[in-house]
Protein backbone atom coordinates (compact mmCIF):
# COMPACT_ATOMS: atom_id res chain seq x y z
CA UNK A 1 0.00 0.00 0.00
CA UNK A 2 2.79 2.23 0.92
CA UNK A 3 4.57 1.90 -2.75
CA UNK A 4 1.45 2.33 -3.92
CA UNK A 5 1.09 5.68 -2.52
CA UNK A 6 4.52 6.74 -3.12
CA UNK A 7 3.89 5.67 -7.04
CA UNK A 8 0.65 8.11 -7.12
CA UNK A 9 2.39 10.96 -5.67
CA UNK A 10 5.52 10.37 -8.18
CA UNK A 11 3.14 10.38 -10.71
CA UNK A 12 0.98 13.83 -9.88
CA UNK A 13 4.55 15.08 -9.58
CA UNK A 14 5.82 14.60 -12.88
CA UNK A 15 2.01 15.66 -14.38
CA UNK A 16 2.35 18.77 -12.55
CA UNK A 17 5.77 19.30 -13.94
CA UNK A 18 5.14 18.36 -17.19
CA UNK A 19 2.00 20.77 -17.17
CA UNK A 20 4.52 23.60 -16.32
CA UNK A 21 6.59 23.12 -19.06
CA UNK A 22 3.89 22.95 -21.27
CA UNK A 23 2.29 25.98 -19.70
CA UNK A 24 5.52 27.44 -20.55
CA UNK A 25 5.90 26.84 -24.16
CA UNK A 26 2.70 28.14 -24.70
CA UNK A 27 3.77 32.07 -24.72
CA UNK A 28 6.62 30.79 -26.98
CA UNK A 29 4.44 28.33 -29.21
CA UNK A 30 1.91 31.14 -29.59
CA UNK A 31 4.38 34.41 -29.90
CA UNK A 32 6.31 31.98 -33.20
CA UNK A 33 2.63 31.79 -34.67
CA UNK A 34 2.25 35.69 -34.91
CA UNK A 35 5.45 35.76 -36.29
CA UNK A 36 5.09 33.34 -38.53
CA UNK A 37 1.62 34.61 -39.59
CA UNK A 38 3.20 38.23 -39.69
CA UNK A 39 6.03 36.17 -41.98
CA UNK A 40 3.77 35.06 -44.67
CA UNK A 41 1.45 37.82 -44.56
CA UNK A 42 4.46 40.25 -45.53
CA UNK A 43 5.28 37.47 -48.05
CA UNK A 44 2.06 37.56 -49.62
CA UNK A 45 1.92 41.35 -50.17
CA UNK A 46 5.45 41.17 -51.46
CA UNK A 47 3.85 39.04 -54.14
CA UNK A 48 0.91 41.16 -54.42
CA UNK A 49 2.93 43.75 -55.87
CA UNK A 50 5.26 41.77 -57.58
CA UNK A 51 8.16 41.91 -55.31
CA UNK A 52 10.22 39.64 -53.85
CA UNK A 53 9.63 39.27 -50.25
CA UNK A 54 12.60 41.06 -48.25
CA UNK A 55 15.11 39.04 -46.83
CA UNK A 56 18.40 39.80 -44.76
CA UNK A 57 21.03 41.35 -46.25
CA UNK A 58 23.74 39.04 -47.21
CA UNK A 59 27.42 39.46 -46.45
CA UNK A 60 29.76 37.13 -48.27
CA UNK A 61 33.27 36.61 -46.68
CA UNK A 62 34.62 34.11 -49.14
CA UNK A 63 34.85 37.03 -51.79
CA UNK A 64 34.93 40.25 -52.84
CA UNK A 65 35.96 43.38 -49.89
CA UNK A 66 35.21 41.06 -47.13
CA UNK A 67 37.41 38.33 -48.00
CA UNK A 68 39.99 40.46 -47.74
CA UNK A 69 39.21 42.98 -45.43
CA UNK A 70 40.96 43.66 -42.13
CA UNK A 71 39.66 41.75 -38.76
CA UNK A 72 39.62 43.80 -35.31
CA UNK A 73 38.49 41.33 -32.37
CA UNK A 74 36.67 43.41 -30.48
CA UNK A 75 35.04 40.77 -28.03
CA UNK A 76 31.90 40.29 -26.01
CA UNK A 77 29.89 43.69 -25.93
CA UNK A 78 26.19 44.80 -26.28
CA UNK A 79 24.87 45.51 -29.42
CA UNK A 80 21.53 47.32 -30.74
CA UNK A 81 19.47 44.75 -31.98
CA UNK A 82 18.11 47.26 -34.62
CA UNK A 83 21.67 47.05 -35.92
CA UNK A 84 21.52 43.56 -36.88
CA UNK A 85 20.76 43.91 -40.74
CA UNK A 86 22.35 40.39 -42.15
CA UNK A 87 23.88 37.36 -42.36
CA UNK A 88 26.86 35.61 -43.46
CA UNK A 89 25.22 32.44 -44.36
CA UNK A 90 23.55 32.01 -47.75
CA UNK A 91 21.09 30.11 -46.60
CA UNK A 92 20.28 31.91 -43.62
CA UNK A 93 19.86 35.21 -45.52
CA UNK A 94 16.63 33.27 -47.49
CA UNK A 95 15.22 31.03 -44.50
CA UNK A 96 14.95 34.33 -42.11
CA UNK A 97 13.07 37.70 -43.86
CA UNK A 98 14.38 41.03 -42.89
CA UNK A 99 12.66 41.58 -39.69
CA UNK A 100 14.41 38.23 -38.21
CA UNK A 101 10.66 36.41 -38.29
CA UNK A 102 11.49 33.00 -38.54
CA UNK A 103 11.10 30.16 -41.03
CA UNK A 104 8.47 27.46 -40.56
CA UNK A 105 11.63 24.43 -39.97
CA UNK A 106 13.05 25.85 -36.85
CA UNK A 107 9.52 25.97 -35.07
CA UNK A 108 11.12 23.47 -31.95
CA UNK A 109 14.42 25.44 -31.46
CA UNK A 110 12.58 28.94 -32.03
CA UNK A 111 10.26 28.34 -29.09
CA UNK A 112 12.49 26.25 -26.80
CA UNK A 113 15.01 29.42 -26.82
CA UNK A 114 12.06 32.03 -27.23
CA UNK A 115 11.10 30.42 -23.83
CA UNK A 116 14.57 30.22 -22.42
CA UNK A 117 14.38 34.16 -23.19
CA UNK A 118 11.45 34.91 -21.54
CA UNK A 119 12.34 33.19 -18.15
CA UNK A 120 15.37 35.33 -18.09
CA UNK A 121 17.95 32.72 -18.85
CA UNK A 122 21.48 33.68 -19.69
CA UNK A 123 22.06 32.22 -23.84
CA UNK A 124 25.22 32.41 -25.25
CA UNK A 125 26.41 35.72 -26.97
CA UNK A 126 25.41 35.81 -30.77
CA UNK A 127 28.91 36.20 -33.20
CA UNK A 128 28.63 39.40 -35.66
CA UNK A 129 30.99 40.94 -38.45
CA UNK A 130 30.60 44.66 -37.32
CA UNK A 131 31.02 47.12 -41.12
CA UNK A 132 30.33 50.01 -39.91
CA UNK A 133 27.15 50.52 -38.06
CA UNK A 134 25.67 47.47 -38.96
CA UNK A 135 26.08 43.89 -38.21
CA UNK A 136 26.04 40.62 -39.83
CA UNK A 137 25.17 37.51 -37.96
CA UNK A 138 28.34 34.64 -37.91
CA UNK A 139 26.23 32.86 -35.16
CA UNK A 140 23.33 33.16 -33.17
CA UNK A 141 20.83 33.59 -35.89
CA UNK A 142 17.83 32.05 -33.67
CA UNK A 143 19.22 33.89 -30.58
CA UNK A 144 18.90 37.43 -33.10
CA UNK A 145 15.36 36.21 -34.35
CA UNK A 146 13.79 35.65 -30.72
CA UNK A 147 15.31 38.72 -29.39
CA UNK A 148 14.23 40.87 -32.43
CA UNK A 149 10.86 39.52 -32.37
CA UNK A 150 10.53 40.07 -28.51
CA UNK A 151 11.35 43.55 -29.02
CA UNK A 152 14.68 43.48 -26.91
CA UNK A 153 16.70 46.45 -27.15
CA UNK A 154 19.90 45.21 -27.22
CA UNK A 155 22.03 41.48 -27.14
CA UNK A 156 25.54 40.49 -26.01
CA UNK A 157 27.62 39.68 -29.05
CA UNK A 158 31.29 38.70 -29.59
CA UNK A 159 31.97 41.68 -32.14
CA UNK A 160 34.61 41.16 -35.20
CA UNK A 161 35.06 44.72 -36.86
CA UNK A 162 35.59 44.33 -40.46
CA UNK A 163 37.57 47.41 -42.27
Amino acid sequence: MTTLLIVMALMVAIDRLLGRVGAAAEPATATYRRAARARRCADLAARARHREPARLAYLPTDAGWAATAARRRLGVQPIEVASIVGTVEPHKATAFDAHWRPPSFTRGRWTLLYAAFQRGEVLPPIAVYRVGAHHYVRDGHHRASVARVSGAFAIDADVVELS
